[in-house]
């Protein structure tokens, strides 16, 4: 899935923490890193924004609770 304009970079971060399995973001090489992991968000985030706003990323989530979740962060961020 594709998220957009992500401006509330915590909040997006503790909603990935509430997912109950894997998300991992999709790097423009094809690699995945889990987003769960707090290194990786720290490393992720550093390369991807640098005026406090997310544009664009590719997420992979495996449950469908997760994806629910996310889709309902997008809409009322």
């Amino acid at each position: 899935m594709k998220v957009q304009n992500i401006s509330n970079i915590d909040q997006f971060f503790e909603t990935i923490d509430k997912c109950k399995g894997k998300v991992e973001l999709v790097t423009g090489e094809g690699d995945r890193l889990n987003l769960k992991s707090k290194l990786s968000q720290y490393v992720s985030m550093a390369n991807i924004f640098s005026d406090g706003t997310i544009k664009e990323l590719e997420l992979v989530a495996y449950e469908p609770e997760d994806i629910d979740r996310l889709v309902n962060f997008m809409m009322n961020q």
